[in-house]
């Protein structure tokens, strides 16, 4: 079967994620450190205009944003020169373990549970016990544990709009956060998240996939089971 092309559409936000052909540490071990701060920073220079990142996670066995590509060629510009960066200055080896996967998310209904489930992604492989323990994703900066400028990754954050509704000032929309964190995503939500990321496919309402259809790059959706129904 022939792999998908890229699936792009302007304007529409995109959860995007690479795994590692090698994890940086087996499971059981402590996180890398110097390894997790190093390509943090490496996507912090990578993930300049036109590319605006809504949430990150950097762990072991994979990198994971939340984004908004200003063209079609921007996500993939971003991914290769943070995976040369990687090859040459860290792993010095094959660095993806095969293409980066990428969904589009509706906005308004989709965006804030994908950028909980990037956050919490350290806690979901077993890596923290809570998200903003785990200081390689956005999670402290979203819910201001971590002051702009206090790490190498800081400031790369282009906050989408749907996180700006969350309050009317920084604190209360880092206190929404905070909450949000912890209650977490219910599980119908995560699967479904997953389900699109694996597949490779956008994620919203019918109006909006319908609506998406005419601008994207490719089919939004799996095709219906089966063979078309005759018409007469």
């Amino acid at each position: 079967m022939a792999r998908l092309s890229r699936l792009y559409a302007p304007r529409v936000p995109q959860l995007v994620q690479a795994r590692l052909a090698r994890p940086l540490a087996p499971a059981d071990a402590p996180a890398p450190a110097e390894a997790l701060d190093t390509i943090a920073g490496w996507l912090a220079e990578a993930a300049r205009a036109p590319v605006s990142v809504h949430a990150w996670a950097v762990l072991p066995d994979r990198i994971t944003l939340l984004v908004t590509p200003g063209d079609d060629q921007a996500l993939p510009r971003l991914m290769q020169a943070l995976g040369r960066r990687m090859g040459s200055g860290l792993l010095r080896a094959r660095v993806y373990a095969g293409r980066y996967h990428n969904a589009l998310l509706e906005p308004g209904r989709w965006v804030l549970p994908a950028m909980i489930w990037v956050e919490s992604l350290a806690v979901a492989t077993g890596q923290v016990s809570l998200a903003t323990q785990w200081p390689w994703s956005s999670a402290n900066e979203h819910t201001g544990l971590t002051p702009s400028g206090h790490d190498a990754a800081s400031g790369m954050l282009r906050d989408h709009p749907d996180y700006w509704r969350e309050g009317d000032t920084p604190f209360a929309r880092q206190a929404a956060w905070r909450k949000r964190l912890t209650d977490g995503l219910p599980e119908s939500q995560g699967r479904q998240i997953e389900a699109a990321l694996l597949g490779q496919w956008a994620l919203g309402e019918k109006i909006f996939l319908s609506h998406l259809g005419r601008l994207a790059s490719r089919r939004v959706s799996p095709a219906p089971r089966g063979r078309p129904r005759k018409t007469t």
